[in-house]
């Protein structure tokens, strides 16, 4: 097609079942583009909210009929896909990537093309450069040599929900109040947020032709590693962390470290981790002729951890940085969520045939709490809530605002309802004190065998190390306080229906 200057573009996106591009998508059909995707798995994309919306291609950056098939049409053409590992091997697969990427945009017409590399230190030659940050650069420079004019942002640590950066950082200072850390964490990094980057990938669509070179992307703050940790903590109100740099730990050690403290891959790690070893500020900051800073923008590094943290606990987070196939990562469900990359979420599942209507169930299930009780080990309800009001909490003292009838927003003994479904869910939000988030989710469901079901998920969300010790020290009770809970609220349901004569 031929698109007018102000019209809308036909944007090709490579890696789009990763952490940016799959970011990237909404953002492009957002400003009016249309959107190809190129994907090894295409089925890995089905359940995001934008599927509908693009044309989706199988495909591989390394195969040369692929990249040709998916390029016809294209204006724009985002290169978002890397080999993150080390040695020769992956170094020569990134740059047959690359080159065949441009060769196949330059005989299709593509108008631009548009990469995300990664930040180099000035003054080091590039042969001392970690592997990670010396592939990225040749890609930059593969891309600019194609004959296709080529906007390459250069962009440090990248602070979002779900990358992997982000996640490294998050784990390191939640999980670890007193850190022996490798000497790395007095680099000077210049870090940005996700929606900075996301901001200039968008823009970049409409660089004027004779726009064809590099750009260093960075917040307004320099900081080191160790400021960045002791800022989170702050920022996710945790106690301040003691940091004690050992200069023996290699990149090697620091990888097997970091992947023992977190649960960031090793494979993954490593990379990250050799890339730091380098101070990474911006040489310059030439971007904004392209695309002007806005008020309050780029966002400082403390609202970038701010606006990351709410959507982790608020559960938005939208894309993975694992989501794409890095080796080593683990697989992920669905819509693109290894259990690492988006924090650790701990789940109690109890699931229970009922032999009563899903109406007389759901009764029991809004009836709960207050003079009901809680259908488990009253004891152990009744001990919790007095350890919760010793240390300063609500406790059970609250009960409820009505015997039968609970809405959005109600206190709920220990709880608040945080979702009421009618008939269907109730989910309730802790308010007890605790070393993390927790929730508890009640369904009354219909099973395709037509027999009702209750269903029931306790969920608890860890803050720092000690809210990893409190679910594993309280999870030898779940199968009598949740067990029994489940077993008993079928039983009080299935005991109503044959009082008032209903069968299921």
């Amino acid at each position: 097609m031929s698109a007018d200057a102000d019209g809308p573009l036909d944007c090709l996106v490579t890696g789009a079942t990763g952490y940016l591009g799959g970011r990237l998508v909404p953002e492009l059909l957002a400003a009016g583009h249309r959107v190809r995707c190129l994907a090894r798995s295409p089925g890995k994309l089905r359940d995001h909210p934008w599927a509908g919306d693009v044309d989706v291609m199988r495909g591989d950056v390394t195969d040369a009929v692929s990249v040709a098939e998916a390029m016809r049409g294209i204006d724009v053409a985002y290169y978002l896909v890397h080999a993150l590992g080390t040695g020769r091997g992956f170094e020569r697969t990134d740059r047959e990537a690359a080159r065949i990427f441009g060769e196949r945009a330059r005989a299709a017409g593509v108008r631009r093309i548009v990469y995300l590399g990664g930040l180099t230190p000035a003054g080091v030659p590039e042969r001392k450069l970690s592997p990670h940050l010396r592939s990225r650069a040749e890609v930059g420079r593969v891309l600019l040599d194609s004959g296709v004019p080529t906007t390459v942002l250069r962009a440090a640590v990248i602070i979002g929900s779900g990358s992997a950066s982000f996640e490294m950082l998050r784990y390191l200072t939640e999980r670890l109040p007193v850190m022996v850390t490798p000497s790395w964490v007095r680099t000077r990094i210049q870090p940005i947020g996700v929606r900075d980057v996301l901001r200039a990938l968008v823009a970049s669509a409409r660089m004027p032709a004779d726009v064809s070179r590099t750009f260093d992307l960075g917040g307004p703050d320099v900081l080191t590693y160790l400021d960045m940790m002791r800022r989170y903590a702050a920022v996710a109100g945790l106690p301040r962390r003691l940091i004690l740099p050992v200069p023996v730990l290699t990149p090697r050690l620091s990888s097997h470290w970091v992947g023992l403290v977190t649960p960031v891959p090793a494979s993954i790690a490593r990379p990250l981790t050799e890339s730091l070893r380098h101070e990474v500020v911006c040489r310059e900051h030439d971007i904004a002729r392209y695309v002007p800073d806005l008020p309050g923008r780029p966002i400082g590094f403390d609202e970038a951890v701010s606006l990351a943290l709410r959507r982790v606990r608020d559960a938005r987070v939208a894309t993975r940085w694992s989501s794409a196939s890095v080796p080593g990562a683990p697989s992920d469900p669905l819509p693109t969520d290894p259990d690492w990359a988006g924090g650790s979420l701990y789940t109690d599942h109890r699931e229970r045939a009922v032999d009563a209507p899903p109406e007389t169930l759901w009764r029991v299930i809004e009836g709960i709490g207050g003079e009901h009780g809680w259908y488990s080990f009253p004891l152990a309800w009744a001990a919790r809530g007095a350890l919760d009001r010793l240390v300063g909490g609500v406790g059970l003292r609250r009960g409820r605002r009505d015997a039968s009838r609970l809405r959005a927003g109600d206190s709920l003994d220990f709880w608040r309802v945080e979702e009421i479904e009618p008939g269907r869910l109730l989910r309730l939000r802790a308010e007890m004190r605790l070393p993390g988030l927790a929730w508890l989710e009640m369904r009354a469901d219909v099973g395709d065998d037509g027999v009702t079901r209750y269903r029931q998920r306790a969920l608890f969300h860890p803050h720092g190390l000690l809210g990893h010790a409190y679910w594993w020290s309280v999870s030898p009770f779940h199968a009598v306080v949740f067990g029994g809970m489940a077993r008993n609220i079928a039983r009080t349901a299935a005991g109503d229906a044959r009082r008032t004569g209903v069968t299921s």
